[in-house]
């Protein structure tokens, strides 16, 4: 049976390329918004922390209904580091719309989703985005896309793929780069035609497999998935399989069901091949499961998720203000929360340690974990976090592997020697450089660990103009030392509160990250030296009062602005013998051991 009244489709790009602008101009001109409905820009970025980045970081789905046929549409990531959300939905579609920013051209997170959907036999719609930008080079860009596709290995027929042009702040899009278009018709259009509706047994026994996992606090787990065979119904008794047989079958029911309908999910009786729905009923749902009728229990296969990259160790804070600004504390609270987090995010790994008060947790990249960590913050979580740490790996032969990143950097060409020189530095291997205009685009294979604590450093060397992004290349052999920072850390001497006679005569010594009237302890980290080498630094330290007075000598004194440090900044700042005490109103860099006295002793012994 063919579902002509459906098509199901997935939006891929590297980051910032306009997806969810566009999926925006979509809703407006497929009804599903009212004449005078007042709509926020990028809808379907409803988090939080994705309003405020700009990014997306979790795929939603949304709908539209053009001329009798409802259009599913996912809008997926584009950040490498949630690449795990982008590689389980393209699961549940049958054809991808590939954006590309008409100036940048394809970049790395293009090629790594782009080669996902060809692996799986997708039908690839290319749309060059961002047309009406001033840098465009729209003569040069359908090259660029052809040249990706050969060297993926594309079949023919994904090398003929059609190719729009669109301006999705606009909404519109046309055929030819030539003419204007006045609406998204032609796109719409171009979906009916070229992406394949749904195939399959309508009246076979239901099968229908989880590529995500929503949770609700009154239902519990929420599976959604696409119905790949058969129907389902609400009450209907169902088996519970999986495809690695790691687990035993069980029997369920189907509690509720929903579909998606514009933004909104609505509930329905029953739904059939082809549909992509949320059931809530089943406990211990997972990613991967396959949902079957009880009397024919075949579970598929499901999509093998590229492993973890980067591990930290999460434990419970014990600094001398722990306890003092969160509202979860504990090492049990900061368990659930963290095997929670497993349940709808299959690129995590959580493991116990030896330390009950401490976990290791693997994702994707640094970003994967600073907006797990954020989250956790803005939840009420008190915790304190290591420094990010690469995952070797051992080849047959016994050699000592490391991942690899493909960087790509845009920057002005006055700026392309500091890179160069950091890159060295870096073990990074130079690609391809060729120049755009009054920019160079430089592309480089270079060690993850060489990335950490590298966009501060890029943002300065390029004063603020330079573009970098990143994606996962592969393992190869370790490439050798890589120094991680060369400063040092300025630590307080004492507990109490900095003052501004404190602050002034350390100021001399760095760059500070407090200004006065901060509370401070002991082994905390107040700011950056220049030197390699730690300074104890007294921030607290008072002005002593006498009788003499002299001329000039009661001067206001004046402070540098300190440096603010985000999230993402502390973790880069962060050496190998630093934690980060992260609450829900602070973040402070602290020593693994606060007592200046007891690390002086240590020092002493290692130089023995």
């Amino acid at each position: 049976m063919i579902r002509e009244d459906l098509r199901n489709i997935a939006i891929i790009a590297h980051v910032d390329h306009g997806k969810t602008t566009l999926v925006d101009e979509m809703l407006k001109q497929g009804g599903v918004f009212r004449e005078n409905q007042e709509v926020a820009e990028r809808v379907m970025d409803s988090n939080d922390i994705e309003r405020e980045r700009g990014i997306t970081i979790l795929a939603k789905n949304t709908s539209v209904c053009y001329n009798g046929i409802k259009i599913n549409i996912i809008d997926t990531p584009g950040h490498a580091d949630f690449g795990g959300e982008v590689e389980r939905v393209l699961e549940m579609v049958d054809g991808v719309l590939l954006l590309v920013d008409a100036a940048e051209g394809p970049m790395p997170q293009t090629r790594f989703v782009l080669s996902k959907a060809l692996e799986m036999g997708h039908k690839v719609i290319v749309v060059v985005n961002k047309i009406d930008r001033p840098d465009a080079r729209l003569d040069e860009i359908g090259d660029e896309v052809l040249e990706l596709l050969l060297d993926l290995d594309a079949s023919d027929e994904q090398l003929e793929s059609p190719i729009l042009f669109c301006s999705g702040r606009s909404g519109t899009a046309s055929l030819s780069q030539y003419e204007a278009g006045t609406d998204l018709k032609p796109l719409f259009d171009t979906i009916i035609s070229y992406i394949e509706p749904p195939k399959g047994e309508e009246n076979e026994p239901l099968q229908m497999l989880i590529s995500s996992i929503d949770y609700n606090e009154y239902v519990g787990r929420i599976g959604v998935g696409r119905i790949v065979r058969g129907q389902i119904k609400v009450n209907q008794q169902v088996t519970v399989c999986d495809y690695t047989e790691s687990k035993k079958n069980y029997n369920s029911k189907i509690v509720s069901l929903l579909q998606i309908q514009g933004l909104n999910r609505v509930p329905v009786q029953e739904a059939k091949m082809g549909d992509i729905v949320w059931i809530s009923g089943i406990d211990g749902i997972t990613i991967g499961d396959t949902i079957c009728a009880a009397e024919a229990p075949e579970p598929l296969p499901f999509v093998k998720i590229s492993e973890p990259t980067v591990e930290m160790t999460f434990a419970v804070n014990d600094s001398p203000f722990a306890g003092r600004e969160g509202k979860f504390v504990t090492s049990r609270q900061l368990r659930e929360r963290l095997f929670r987090e497993l349940l709808k995010d299959v690129s995590l790994r959580v493991e116990e340690t030896d330390s009950t008060d401490s976990f290791r947790v693997s994702g994707r990249g640094e970003m994967h974990l600073s907006i797990l960590i954020e989250n956790m913050r803005r939840e009420g979580y008190e915790l304190s976090v290591s420094t990010p740490r690469v995952l070797f790996k051992e080849d047959e032969n016994g050699r000592k592997l490391e991942p690899i990143e493909r960087l790509v950097i845009d920057v002005p060409e006055e700026s392309v020697g500091s890179v160069m020189e950091k890159m060295g530095s870096r073990k990074g291997e130079l690609v391809s450089m060729h120049p755009q205009g009054s920019r160079m685009r430089i592309e480089f294979l270079v060690p993850a660990r060489g990335l950490f604590g590298y966009k501060s450093e890029f943002l300065t060397d390029t004063k603020g103009e330079g573009i970098m992004s990143h994606v996962f290349e592969g393992y190869e052999p370790y490439k050798g030392d890589i120094e991680r920072r060369n400063t040092g850390s300025l630590i307080s001497h004492e507990t109490g509160e900095a003052v501004t006679y404190g602050l002034f005569n350390a100021q001399e010594r760095g760059q500070l990250f407090i200004p006065a009237g901060t509370p401070v302890y002991e082994g905390m980290i107040v700011g950056a030296s220049p030197k390699t080498d730690d300074l104890v630094v007294n921030v607290c330290k008072k002005k002593h009062l006498t009788n003499t007075r002299a001329s000039g000598s009661d001067d206001a004194l004046r402070l540098v602005p300190p440096r603010i440090l985000s999230l993402e900044d502390c973790l880069e700042f962060l050496a190998d013998d630093e934690l980060l005490e992260v609450t829900p109103e602070s973040l402070r860099i602290r020593k693994r051991i606060l007592s200046n006295t007891q690390r002086a002793k240590i020092r002493g012994n290692t130089k023995k």
